[in-house]
């Protein structure tokens, strides 16, 4: 599994990050921004393909170091959210593999996380704490919506369950 980070995320990650790496994982690979939500700060992760979103609160330095680990956890817990049969998820999860960090970032990706925290911003406003959120209740709310990549519309709910569903 390969993250694209930003520059604000390569900097507080333990290891030195490569600037750019070639994706070698079937799934593909995945940006991840680093904002602030109600002076908290929050992770979101976005599949290169599909858009799918997943949506970590109130993250701290520590978490930096388990950012990998973090990641699949959240899709793990997201997929069988929705319903994927558990040795799917299981088979999901051996596809990932290990986690790999670099900085080569796509604009159209950035674009969509920038997107996703608006929406996010506007959805959380009666919230006064961030940290109340359920990660995946929110990332199923960010997976229903459609979305714009490259002028063509995309379901990132459907495009995720159809690769899974290929593995």
């Amino acid at each position: 599994m390969l993250l694209h980070c930003s520059k604000k995320i390569a900097e507080r990650l333990p290891e030195p990050v490569a600037e750019s790496l070639e994706e070698t994982a079937v799934l593909g690979s995945w940006h991840a921004h680093l904002f602030q939500l109600k002076r908290r700060q929050c992770l979101l992760f976005c599949h290169d393909e599909t858009r799918y979103m997943l949506f970590l609160p109130g993250v701290n330095k520590s978490h930096f170091k388990e950012l990998g680990r973090l990641h699949r956890d959240l899709f793990l817990l997201s997929l069988a959210a929705l319903e994927v049969p558990e040795s799917r998820v299981m088979r999901v999860g051996l596809a990932l593999g290990p986690p790999r960090f670099d900085r080569a970032t796509d604009r159209s990706v950035l674009g969509s996380l920038n997107v996703a925290a608006t929406d996010l911003s506007i959805y959380l406003e009666a919230v006064d704490n961030p940290l109340e959120l359920d990660p995946v209740t929110v990332a199923l709310m960010l997976n229903r919506r459609p979305v714009t990549a490259r002028g063509a519309w995309l379901w990132p709910e459907k495009g995720m369950l159809e690769k899974v569903a290929r593995l």
